[in-house]
């Protein structure tokens, strides 16, 4: 049990007693009384609302509540002091060995330490899913990041997760893709070719061309579009899910499931998902009112297919088949969650770029429809990246012709500094990535800061009497770990089980790095402590005792420094 599930049973205990006195009222729900360490610490360590979430329904005083609980947490285990603080707030003391005993807990439990107990229920998480085009791009970048560490997350808090691309190879993106895959299969037979304003100009496209010469010879010359455009979508599509696929993985990215918008069409995946709408009323045919403003391109000034988005929540209803019966883009992505929905997962996660912000609530309201509201769906939007070098914005890619890639970023500063960087602002915040910093090994940088925080710890515990085993540090004497800088540091590891649970309920991985950078803060502090007073050294001459029970502290750090980057896919450096 953890240090504030230890306290908050106390607090429900003693509030149970207090309504066996008579106290408080029977039948009063304790649901809204939480735990949590006070916004200054010199309050306390901990404190409760109870007081607070319970005055109005006990029909008495905040304060009095406050000063009936102080008064019967007095005697619990490990509480040495409780306060009543302004309206009703109540600030606890811990007992030292309460902290202490955190050391021991992360030992006990090893890389486990935090991790959520299995069975939390199915997660798809849906990242990515850039057009197969041509290489992702710095944007995509954020997104591959942050989905995956998502990922990593819900499945260190007990999820079984799935990660999931969907490849949008059913629009007529990829017909031009085709067509310039066919350009440059002309360029490799030494024809001089113009490539035309609409198709995409990156050099990327070299290789596959002459690929396809390897393949199919001569037998495309001269022939008509017709007789090739689809063998050629076909070879170029897979030819860019090929570099998307090594792009990722060189970010240390691996999809569970690449799932093709293509193989909605002609298969009547797209016909059964709005079969399924229409049995419950949600399909009719209309005339939506022209929007405000800028016309989206959806609308259609005759009678369409319209979806009742309406009633689950979307601003108005959406079209799903224009007047001329073929479908809109917002059709096919209606028959993929319908899929997903029927794989049976409990949640669904959608990473969007920024730039899709208007599909959020159409893509909610389909997936309430299509799940009977018993799915929920959570879009999370990642904001652009402003790439920084020498002081002035990053040069576009020659390779890619328009943007920055991924390989671009990789090349320059590798895959840990771009996932961790990635990591440092919530997703939906705009990111500068300034490269000059992230190459330079400062302690200004998060990623740095971190890993040589660990490569110390491993520097330490290699030291003799050093690293006996977990086995061996979890009989250590961890009271006699009462300095301030200890006890700051014990409790900084006790949040972590607690930190894991919030950022996975939130869908926040980057408060595991802010976590990260704190605790290893704390850390760097500890240690210089050392080098000013020889007596605060982790290795102090003729006191073993001492000595053991600081490499037990320090190895709880180690433990769950590394649980923490392993969560956000950055590799754990024992050497800097």
């Amino acid at each position: 049990m953890t240090v504030f599930r230890e306290i908050k049973a106390q607090v429900l205990a003693s509030l149970g007693a207090m309504t066996a006195a008579g106290t408080l009222p029977e039948g009063l729900s304790f649901d809204a009384v939480t735990v949590e360490p006070p916004r200054d610490p010199a309050h306390g360590d901990l404190a409760t609302n109870a007081a607070m979430v319970l005055a109005r329904p006990a029909g008495k005083k905040p304060r009095d509540i406050a000063a009936a609980l102080a008064e019967d947490l007095a005697s619990a285990p490990g509480i040495r002091m409780a306060s009543v603080a302004g309206p009703g707030f109540l600030n606890l003391r811990l007992d030292p060995a309460i902290w202490q005993g955190v050391a021991l807990q992360v030992l006990g439990a090893g890389a486990g330490y935090g991790r959520g107990v299995p069975g939390q229920g199915r997660v798809n998480v849906e990242y990515v899913s850039a057009n197969p085009t041509g290489p992702l791009h710095v944007g995509h970048t954020r997104g591959a990041v942050f989905g995956d560490a998502l990922a990593s997350l819900l499945d260190f808090a007990g999820f079984d997760v799935t990660r999931e691309y969907y490849i949008n190879d059913g629009g007529g993106q990829v017909d031009v893709l085709a067509r310039s895959v066919f350009y440059r299969y002309l360029e490799a037979h030494g024809q001089a070719v113009t490539l035309p304003e609409g198709t995409y100009p990156g050099d990327y496209l070299i290789p596959v061309g002459a690929a396809l010469k390897a393949k199919v010879g001569d037998a495309y010359i001269g022939q008509d579009e017709s007789v090739w455009l689809e063998d050629v979508r076909s070879f170029a599509t897979d030819a860019m899910m090929a570099l998307i696929r090594a792009d990722l993985a060189a970010l240390g990215v691996t999809m569970d499931v690449f799932f093709s918008e293509k193989s909605l069409y002609g298969t009547g995946r797209i016909e059964a998902s709005l079969t399924d709408l229409g049995n419950k009323g949600l399909i009719y045919r209309g005339t939506l009112e022209p929007p405000k403003g800028k016309l989206p391109e959806d609308w259609e000034p005759r009678e369409q297919t319209l979806f009742r988005s309406t009633e689950h929540g979307d601003d108005i209803d959406r079209p799903v088949k224009k007047s001329d019966g073929t479908w809109t883009y917002f059709a096919p992505d209606i028959a993929y969650h319908f899929d997903k929905v029927s794989r049976g997962y409990d949640r669904l996660i959608d990473v969007f770029g920024a730039d899709h912000g208007g599909y959020v609530k159409r893509m909610k309201a389909a997936v309430s429809a299509l799940s009977a509201g018993q799915v929920p769906l959570d879009i999370k939007l990642t904001q652009l990246v402003k790439l920084y070098k020498d002081g002035a914005p990053f040069k576009m890619s020659k390779r890619a012709g328009t943007f920055v890639t991924l390989r671009d970023v990789l090349d320059q500063v590798g895959p840990d500094v771009t996932r961790f960087v990635m990591l440092t602002r919530k997703n939906d915040a705009p990111l500068d990535f300034d490269f000059d910093k992230a190459t330079v090994l400062s302690l200004s940088y998060p990623v740095s800061f971190a890993q040589s925080a660990l490569a110390c710890l491993a520097a330490v515990l290699a030291m003799p009497p050093g690293f006996a085993g977990d086995t061996a540090l979890a009989a250590a004497d961890v009271g006699l770990l009462d300095h301030a800088a200890e006890l700051e540091l014990l409790r900084k590891l006790a949040e972590w089980p607690r930190l894991v649970a919030a950022a996975a309920d939130a869908h926040e991985p980057h408060r595991i790095a802010f976590y990260l950078y704190d605790l290893a803060s704390l850390f760097h502090g500890y240690q210089h402590l050392g080098k000013m007073d020889p007596g605060m050294r982790f290795l102090t001459d003729g006191q073993p005792d001492l000595t053991a029970a600081r490499l037990a502290l320090i190895r709880a750090v180690q433990l769950v420094i590394r649980a923490g980057l392993g969560i956000l896919g950055v590799t754990p450096r024992d050497e800097m």
